[in-house]
């Protein structure tokens, strides 16, 4: 598949989990949201975060189908520093002693993880300076989205969010499709075989996870929340290892150990910073007070 139509069909599947979460919750009584009663300020907002979605999705996939992915990780998990360093200047947060130790350790950590795999040399691609360049707009993306997910559209709860980000994210996915003669957007429709792939890359891999994602940047907020994040090379290097057979570097376990004691230097003592919008339970607003 191509970068466009496997970001479509990831999209596509998200929005339909979230969507049924949602109906999950209006079963049990929680109130939905009416788009109309959206201030026009956050509905920009929410379309600049679908925007951003597109971006990042597009840049990360063509760069790693045109770089090591090594290397476009690391360009990629650079998000978490710049989200930072934006919470500073923009007045959002401060960064303690702690945080600023736990971002270090973190970053190194995955650097490490990232970087330290004793793959055979001249596998796959190398180093392709557009593809490196891809993988820095990608992670500027993350960053801009996980700014707007904590300030953007307060009022809007994280489900209703998290579904109009993913479908209009798809909604241009396909658009691009058209306009550049992507015929390959309908192979999950023709290959049965390619459809399982797709559908839990858009369960797991994009519904599920983009809701805890938006619910963790309000509940904890953006700078926690990103280094927390960093626990996702981690884990790929250890599923890669278990589910196909590749090569576990001991430094790449050292890196993980680095990310780990980050993961828990940062939560321990650490308060909560709850935000407008948080909970995806039974709510009139779902909002909860800075």
């Amino acid at each position: 598949m191509t970068p466009t139509g496997f970001t479509f069909w990831r999209a596509l599947i998200g929005a339909f989990v979230v969507v049924a979460i949602l109906a999950a919750g209006a079963s049990r009584g929680r109130p939905r949201l009416a788009l109309r009663t959206v201030p026009p300020r956050a509905r920009l907002a929410l379309a600049a975060a679908a925007i951003t979605g597109v971006v990042l999705n597009l840049a990360i996939f063509t760069a790693f189908q045109r770089t090591a992915i090594a290397l476009a990780l690391f360009a990629f998990y650079t998000y978490p520093a710049v989200v930072a360093a934006a919470s500073i200047l923009l007045g959002e947060e401060t960064l303690s002693r702690r945080r600023g130790i736990a971002l270090v350790l973190a970053l190194a950590g995955m650097a490490v993880v990232v970087l330290g795999g004793s793959g055979a040399p001249g596998r796959g691609p190398g180093f392709d300076a557009l593809g490196f360049g891809l993988a820095l707009v990608g992670s500027a993306a993350q960053a801009v989205y996980v700014l707007l997910g904590r300030r953007g559209f307060p009022t809007v709860p994280s489900g209703e969010a998290t579904l109009v980000v993913l479908a209009g994210s798809a909604a241009g996915y396909a658009c691009l499709a058209l306009v550049t003669g992507g015929a390959a957007i309908a192979l999950p429709l023709e290959a049965p075989a390619v459809l399982a792939p797709v559908a839990w890359a858009g369960i797991a891999g994009a519904g599920i996870p983009s809701l805890l994602f938006m619910v963790a940047i309000r509940a904890i907020g953006p700078t926690r929340t990103s280094i927390l994040a960093l626990l996702e090379p981690v884990v790929g290097v250890v599923l890669a290892a278990v589910v196909l057979g590749e090569s576990l570097a001991p430094l790449q376990a050292a890196g993980g150990v680095l990310v780990l004691a980050a993961a828990g230097l940062l939560q321990r003592g650490e308060a909560a910073e709850p935000h407008e919008s948080v909970a995806i339970g039974p709510g009139p607003q779902e909002t909860t007070a800075d």
